[in-house]
């Protein structure tokens, strides 16, 4: 054994195993070429295995001095692996990301380490804070991709391509039942491919199957086919309970028992054959094997060995949502929670698709001011489907092409949705899957999925949460070493009252810059409620009298009484009586609102306030030297206040904007059950005179409630960012300078090398 193989160790926080590599003779040479079996054989237990294997796979990543590693992303297909074509920043991005994970895994296995010594430790208030503190370390958020596009739009050609894995999903499996969210994501936990499956509720879809018995359009075929792939023609003849016997839910037992539902295997191919009945609607009229994906809310998708999935999350998803609630609500809860938006559409029909823009309309709302999406990308798939001519004519044809659709659409959207343009950074990409496969006549860049793969990467921002992870931990270790040297008493004392004076006087600067952002909204939501109540009657009339009659429209206002104001009209299009009578609050406040809650995080006058919020805990130290290490602490835990006031922020905005449709929503509900109850002759009529009435007893009341609910959630959003800092400060100030505890381990050693980590991922700049 030489120094090499036991430094390895060490650095993984493996000693332990130190001697049973000594006793099997392993140096360097040996311990670059371990196999799997060989890994388990010399370690047994599970955990320090897991570690190990880990550390070893990012050791193997990392290219050596000769640079004779190979430092590609190890997600990429053989295909593209083989490529020449990538450029050095693209290498070098992917180089500085592995490096960082490294980083990363290191860290975390010292402050395990850590952990476990302060467990060892006799239990005080001090040393429970310090765990804490190391297990709030371990925050990592996925960030979503949302994938919009109907079926055919050649969604599960792309996600294929972009996740390397060509037997995923055949062709138009992707939602084609347009209702299912399906998520793609790394398996941190494995190497199985993996699909868990969450079903409805089952008084859910009774109620479901309520309407869809007594109130299914003629023309409603999404019902009939969802009806169909479940109960074949049974549904045409039986009664809601004698549908919901448990003889057709046998092979889905979890769906009656509110589980989910996992199923593991060893390929792609294998996994796809198992979820396909749980995802997509069969084209086979003839198939007689029952399909569950109308009782599906959501599958997840977990694939092994997908570095480049390892912190995103890729959502395909309905376009307009479902008339289901669980299905609807989650739809809402995904579309708010995706940072990027992809939406797909046909090459051929990109500017003229009207499903593919309509989903800005419909989700607008949702991805802006109600959620924290930053970017819409538009992708024109299917760009290599041309007439068959010489490669080089083929290839000066997509080429031409593409750059001709970029123009289109980039020129529609500006015409279009000019409001998004403010908001979101929009771009176009135009993606030739079969030809990324085959490279008959384009080079792969041009195929543009490696241009998407970057923008999967760039999402994961290993650098700035390496950094934020590492200055964490040497903050917590600085602790842990400062309360080992007793101080000067006077000076703890001394440095307690200017902090405690210093973080008063930050509260009070905070609390003025919040209030005045609330008399701004408190002033625009003023003329809103004006113009609401001005506008509200002819909103009504438009929406439900104006053109509507018939047994058509009896259904559609039925549907909606019975889904508390939403349905969908002749055109396909989602109405929402709610959102229509909150249209002129939230139209008072958007461009407001837009700037104070930025999506992107860069600015904005609450995040500005808590950059500007400082205890100025460095300018101290020179004052204050007996007690630095802790005032490097809080330094640390004020920087991770900020951080998470922000994650606060960014949450709760989408309460304190979807409050305005909320409360309008709940002052309609009486009259949407008054109305669900109106039957016979003339109902029609009496359930539209039922529902223009009550807006007008209401308007003088409910716009009202709508603007002082709107501004009750900034409040508690104030109270909660001025809460938290003040608790969690002080809590740390009177913990780090008030306690000494000579018996916590000695940690210079992991404090040196924090430092030593910490100046290596500051030194270099961001990748991403």
């Amino acid at each position: 054994m030489d120094d090499f193989v036991r430094n390895k160790l060490s650095e993984w926080g493996l000693s332990t195993l130190i001697e049973t590599f000594k006793d099997q003779e392993i140096n360097e040479g040996h311990f670059y070429n371990l196999e799997d079996e060989e890994i388990k054989e010399l370690i047994p237990k599970v955990g320090p295995r897991k570690t190990f294997k880990r550390q070893f796979k990012l050791l193997k990543v990392l290219p050596s001095t000769s640079e004779a590693n190979d430092t590609r992303n190890m997600d990429m297909d053989p295909r593209e692996e083989s490529s020449q074509c990538q450029s050095p920043s693209v290498k070098r991005k992917r180089y500085n990301s592995a490096t960082e994970e490294s980083i990363m895994w290191k860290v975390k296995d010292i402050m395990k380490v850590v952990k476990m010594k302060l467990q060892n430790e006799e239990k005080t208030m001090l040393n429970d804070f310090l765990k804490n503190k190391i297990s709030d370390l371990e925050t990592r958020k996925r960030k979503l991709v949302g994938v919009f596009g109907k079926t055919g739009a050649g969604k599960s050609s792309l996600i294929n391509a972009i996740v390397g894995e060509k037997n995923l999903l055949p062709s138009g499996s992707v939602c084609a039942c347009t209702s299912v969210t399906f998520k793609v994501e790394a398996n941190n936990d494995s190497k199985k491919y993996e699909a868990e499956i969450e079903f409805i509720k089952k008084e859910d879809w009774k109620e479901e199957l309520w309407f869809y018995k007594n109130l299914l359009d003629d023309d409603d075929d999404d019902a009939r086919e969802k009806l169909t792939a479940l109960y074949r023609e049974d549904w045409k003849i039986k009664s809601v309970d004698e549908l919901m016997d448990n003889k057709y839910f046998k092979e889905i037992h979890e769906f009656l028992t509110s589980n989910k539902k996992t199923l593991k295997c060893d390929s792609a191919k294998e996994l796809t054959e198992k979820i396909v009945k749980y995802i997509s609607a069969s084209n086979d009229e003839i198939d007689a094997v029952r399909q569950y994906w109308p009782l599906v809310e959501c599958v997840t998708v977990r694939l092994p060995n997908k570095d480049l999935l390892q912190h995103v999350t890729l959502v395909d998803l309905p376009g307009n949502g479902d008339r289901n609630k669980s299905r609807d609500n989650m739809w809402k809860k995904m579309v708010e929670s995706c940072s990027t938006v992809w939406i797909l559409a046909d090459i051929n029909r990109a500017v003229a698709e009207k499903e593919a823009w309509e989903i800005l309309q419909n989700a607008n709302s949702l991805m802006g001011n109600g959620g924290e999406c930053q970017r819409i990308h538009f992708i024109c798939t299917k760009s290599d489907n041309v007439d068959d001519q010489s490669g080089a004519a083929v290839r000066d044809v997509v080429l031409k092409r593409n750059k001709v659709a970029k123009c289109k659409v980039n020129a529609e959207f500006k015409k279009q949705y000019p409001q998004c343009s403010e908001q979101f950074s929009f771009e176009v990409f135009t993606v030739s899957c079969k030809e990324f496969h085959k490279s008959r006549h384009l080079q792969p860049d041009e195929t543009e999925i490696p241009k998407l793969r970057d923008v999967l990467q760039s999402l994961s921002n290993n650098h700035s949460e390496a950094l934020n992870y590492v200055s964490g931990a040497r903050g917590i270790l600085s602790l842990i070493q400062g309360t080992r040297c007793r101080g000067v008493a006077d000076s703890k004392m001394q440095a307690c009252s200017v902090l405690e004076e210093k973080m008063l006087h930050e509260l009070k600067v905070l609390q003025k810059t919040i209030d005045e952002i609330y008399w701004t909204f408190e002033r625009c939501l003023t003329e809103g409620v004006e113009e609401s109540q001005h506008s509200c009657e002819g909103q009504m009339k438009s929406m439900l009298v104006a053109g509507k009659k018939g047994s058509a429209f009896h259904k559609t206002l039925k549907f909606a009484v019975k889904n508390n104001g939403v349905f969908k009209a002749k055109n396909g299009r989602k109405k929402n009586i709610n959102m229509t009578l909150s249209s002129k609050l939230t139209g008072s406040i958007d461009e407001e609102f837009r700037m104070t809650f930025p999506n992107e995080d860069k600015s904005g006058p609450f995040k500005d306030a808590i950059d500007s919020f400082s205890l100025d805990t460095e300018g101290m130290i020179k004052t204050y030297k007996d007690v630095d290490l802790q005032l490097h602490f809080l330094k640390t835990e004020e920087d991770k206040l900020k951080t998470k006031l922000q994650k606060i922020i960014r949450e709760d905005k989408k309460t304190v904007y979807s409050s305005l449709t909320a409360t309008i929503e709940e002052n309609m509900q009486k009259c949407y059950t008054d109305a669900a109850k109106i039957t016979g002759v003339g109902s029609l009529e009496n359930m539209r005179r039922t529902i223009t009435d009550h807006v007008h007893d209401k308007k003088d009341t409910m716009f009202q409630m709508a603007k002082d609910n709107m501004l009750k959630q900034l409040n508690k959003l104030k109270e909660k960012i001025l809460e938290t800092l003040e608790e969690t400060l002080m809590e740390s100030i009177e913990l780090s300078l008030w306690t000494d505890d000579c018996s916590f381990p000695d940690v210079s050693g992991e404090l040196d090398m924090m430092e030593t980590f910490y100046s290596q991922l500051e030194a270099n700049p961001n990748p991403n």
